[in-house]
């Protein structure tokens, strides 16, 4: 290989250096070599650092052009070239550098992205979960900062973008790049964890159980509530008329709570009919009933936000703080 390698670098320096490229990491995978010369390779033959994050299995490797282990500069960069390690993307090896993959950067990433998914099947399952204890300590705001910044790195976790999580059991973590898979959960914003927590706890308010008697998102985001966010600090017993009328209205029809959630999160009928599977002339007999009962129009801009609000506040109301 590396014979027909020079002689193919006479003609096509591209060609060459590819086809050292792939006896480079073939020699790797065949000695079992680590992912730590894995990434290191792909940083010396591209000329620029290069990192492996695979945040499902907490594993963070970078190492800059020189084959030196670097820190972890940042979350990383959009505009990298990178490669999926394995076919979710919860693992994605990257050369530092921005733009569209040459052919021999593309061959430094299949190559690469290969030896390191061999590595990753051989000697690693998933991460076994964080020690509660830890997460705890992590969003704990009576905690010394030292303390905290100590928990974090055992946790494998001192990159910036994490988030804190609200679950009704505890708290979590979600690392930058993670898709959440939560039954129910409130996500904080990418700020200081202990401040995150805290807005992940608001969060978890408003989602719902996703259950018939409690429609509604299940997993929300504290960055995405915006104002809504105010309602949660409403008085758990502060009366309020419209939410006795939706009270009424769900106990009135079965079929209302489904309904009245389906219209008011929709962006038309149809697709409100579409999520019920309804005829949506069978969807706007049941808007008219549901609109008697409640004691207002729900089909105007304002009677709509009203129904969003009451419904909001139901949440709420079901899930205290």
């Amino acid at each position: 290989m590396r014979d027909l390698a020079v002689r193919l670098a006479a003609l096509d320096a591209d060609a060459g250096a590819a086809l050292r490229v792939i006896a480079y990491f073939d020699s790797l995978t065949e000695t079992r070599a680590g992912l730590q010369a894995i990434v290191r390779g792909a940083a010396v033959l591209a000329g620029c650092p290069a990192r492996l994050d695979d945040h499902a299995r907490r594993v963070h490797v970078r190492v800059d052009a020189s084959g030196a282990a670097a820190p972890l500069s940042s979350s990383g960069d959009p505009g990298w070239m990178c490669l999926a390690v394995v076919p979710d993307g919860s693992a994605l090896l990257a050369l530092e550098r921005a733009g569209e993959p040459g052919p021999v950067e593309a061959m430094i990433l299949e190559r690469a992205a290969g030896a390191a998914r061999a590595v990753l099947d051989r000697t690693r399952g998933r991460a076994p979960a964080a020690d509660p204890a830890l997460v705890e300590l992590v969003v704990d705001a009576s905690a010394p900062s030292d303390v905290r910044d100590q928990a974090v790195h055992q946790l494998n976790l001192a990159v910036p973008g994490v988030r804190a999580v609200a679950l009704p059991g505890g708290p979590a973590l979600l690392p930058p790049g993670v898709v959440p898979s939560f039954a129910r959960a409130g996500i904080g914003p990418a700020i200081d964890l202990p401040a995150s927590y805290a807005a992940a706890r608001v969060a978890l308010r408003f989602a719902a159980d996703g259950t018939p008697e409690d429609p509604g998102p299940t997993v929300v985001r504290y960055d995405d509530l915006g104002a809504l966010a105010l309602l949660a600090d409403l008085p758990a017993d502060a009366d309020v008329p419209d939410l006795h009328r939706l009270e009424h209205a769900t106990t009135a029809a079965p079929w209302a709570l489904a309904t009245l959630h389906a219209y008011a999160d929709a962006a038309s009928l149809r697709a409100a009919a579409t999520a019920l599977r309804l005829h949506h002339s069978t969807l706007q007999d049941r808007i008219a009933q549901a609109a008697h009962l409640l004691g207002w129009s729900i089909t105007t801009p304002a009677g709509r936000l009203r129904l969003q609000v009451a419904l909001t506040l139901r949440r709420l109301r079901r899930h205290p703080r």
